[in-house]
This record gives structure tokens, sequence and C-alpha cells, in this order.
């Protein structure tokens, strides 16, 4: 019998079954098709497409019906597009989409934004400024509702203020950011403060819910083509300095010397003013005690006073004065010296010179 003949083998010796049939009578991959074709066109009528969308409809339902909010951030819950409530961090029930979306804001992160500006100092000089901005977010619901991009506000807002800023000081105290002693260029850490309250404030009144926490200044630059003049002054600035360090270390060596010196002269100043008035006052008592003995005895006391004035004046000298008229006779002893110049003395009586013979001795009234 042929293969291809009617007969109740012909299915088994047909070469061509085993694409119907698997192995072991299961059907194959073309059999299985068909079957899932002729199922998905069951559901193609009108209750399998309700089933389908139902199928949908639920999924979409378990899906958008809760949200995870991070660490460090809180969610603000929209209900069509107006603000609900806030959430904070963990695994959050809501009512799913379109009805309300969450929007995670960070709050605990602290932000940063930089950007470089060229602007005119108060002198009319070109001056760069290359700065950064720290903020914080305080308040979510401002944050997402208030102002349509916050941190490009706060972009803006910092170009401004670092221009109004160092747009009013003089470009020698903004490159130098030391300040002047007449506060007419503050130092450059002032600068920065001035900045961020400036910043703030502008803020404030767009009510965005940020919070500035530092501003910085990276670098503070004048224009290419002049900054070798820029750098010649500021290295004659430099060199003023240190002479003026200099000067202030040589007066801290001059100045105590100075002082010692004067305090050694104050010194000296004293003790010859405490010795001048006790020897005037020991003069003064003296003079008292001889007033004293010359009001009791005033013959005597003045024979006294002259024969101590005139030892004390004739002491060192070789001349001997005779008060008795030449009648007395005074023996010249060789202890004197000799060849010193005669000292005539008014109201003496008679002077002898030693070595010299009666003679030569002279007879004065």
């Amino acid at each position: 019998m042929a293969w291809n003949e009617p007969g109740n083998g012909q299915r088994d010796r047909d070469p061509w079954n085993k694409n119907k049939r698997g192995a072991g009578g299961k059907p194959g991959i073309e059999a299985t098709l068909k079957d899932v074709a002729k199922r998905l066109g069951k559901l193609g009528g009108p209750g399998g497409l309700f089933t389908i969308l139902g199928i949908f409809v639920l999924a979409w339902l378990l899906m958008t019906s809760y949200t995870m909010i991070g660490s460090g951030q809180v969610g603000v819950v929209q209900r069509f597009g107006a603000y609900a409530r806030t959430i904070g961090p963990g695994f959050h029930f809501k009512l799913p989409l379109p009805v309300e979306t969450v929007q995670p804001v960070a709050t605990s992160r602290i932000r940063a934004m930089s950007d470089q500006v060229r602007m005119l100092t108060r002198d009319e000089d070109i001056v760069a400024v290359d700065f950064s901005v720290q903020y914080q977010v305080t308040d979510p619901q401002k944050y997402v509702f208030n102002v349509r991009d916050p941190d490009g506000t706060l972009n803006e807002a910092a170009q401004a203020a670092v221009s109004a800023v160092i747009g009013a000081q003089p470009m020698d105290g903004v490159l130098t950011g030391q300040g002047d002693a007449n506060a007419s260029a503050p130092a450059l850490a002032t600068l920065q403060q001035q900045v961020r309250d400036q910043l703030q404030h502008v803020l404030d009144g767009y009510d965005c819910g940020l919070r500035v926490t530092d501003v910085n200044f990276q670098s503070v630059s004048p224009p290419q083509e002049v900054k070798e003049a820029f750098d010649d002054v500021n290295a004659a600035r430099q060199d003023r300095q240190g002479l003026i360090d200099q000067a202030h270390a040589g007066t801290s060596q001059e100045v105590p010397l100075a002082n010692g010196d004067a305090k050694r002269l104050a010194a000296e100043a004293d003790a010859y003013k405490s010795e001048r008035v006790a020897r005037a006052q020991g003069d003064a008592e003296r003079f008292n005690l001889i007033l004293k003995e010359y009001k009791a005895a005033p013959d005597v006391t003045r024979r006294r006073l002259w024969l101590e004035t005139m030892e004390e004046i004739l002491r060192a000298s070789n001349k001997v004065i005779d008060g008795s008229d030449g009648r007395s006779v005074i023996n010249i002893s060789g202890e004197h010296a000799e060849g010193q110049p005669a000292t005539n003395l008014p109201g003496v009586g008679a002077v002898a010179q030693p070595g010299g013979d009666d003679a030569d001795k002279e007879k004065q009234p």
C-alpha cells in the first residue's frame, strides 16, 4: 500500500506528521501557536476586552497607590495639582494616579551652585569673581509651589547680590581682600557675609523656602589684559608692608632701651634731689645751732667762726698769718710746700715766707 493511500496507518506513515505531533503524542509548536491564537480570538469579544481592561486598571491601582520616601527627604503630596499634605521618610499609601502625585524633596542635603560674574567696581575697573553658594531647603511646600524654578532663581539672585556688593567696593580692596583701616574697603570675609545677607533677603522676598548657609569667593582677579600691572602693584604693596614691619621691629627694640635710660635718669635725679634736700636740711640745722650759740655769746662765737673759717681756708696753704703785729715769734716748719705763689688775704696781720730772714717779713695793717 502506498504511503499516501487511505487507510488506518496513513497518519502514522505521513513523514510530515512530526510537525503536528511531538514525541509521545504531544502537540507540536504549530499546534500550540494555533491554540494560543484561538484563545486570544475568544478574548477579542466584548467580554474579553472588559476583562483585559479590568486587569490593567487593577494593576495600575496597585502600582500607584503607595510611595517610598528616602532618608533625608520629605514628600509633597499633590491632589489634582494642588497641595494636599507633606509626608516624611518611609512607606506611605496614597490615592492612585492621577488623583495624587508625590514629589520628593531633599531637605537635609546641603545644595551648592557656583558661577562667575564680571562687573565694574566703584572706581570703574573690571573684576571677575568666581563664587559658590551653599543652600538648603527649609520649606518643601514653598519650594515646590511658590517659585517655578527655585534653583535657577537662587542663581540669578546670587549673581545680582555679588554684583551689588563687589560693585560698591574699590578694586584694590577687593583684590587684596584685607580691607582698609578707614573701612572704605572691607575685608573679603565681610564682603562674603554681605553677599549672604543680601541674597537671603531677596530669597525671603520670593518666599521660596530656601536658606543660604554659606557664600565663598573662589577667586577675585582682574582681567587678563591688566593682570601684570596689578601683580606689580601687589608686589609693591608687599614691599611696603615689609618695610613697615622692619620699622616696627626697630621701634620695639629702641623703645625699651629709651624707657630704661629714662628710668635711670629719673632715678639719678631723685637721688640727687634727696642728697641736696638732706644737705640743705643739715645746713639749716647747723645754722640754727650756731645762731643759738651766737645769741648766747656773740663775741666768742664770732671769734670761733673766724678761726674755723681761717683754719679751713689755710689748711693747705704754705703761708703763716701773724695776728700779733709781729710781737710773736713764729717758727716756720719745713712741712709746707715751697715754690707756691703768695696769697694776700685782706684783714690779716703779718705773713712770713718760709725759709726767709726776719728782714723779709712783711707788715700789714
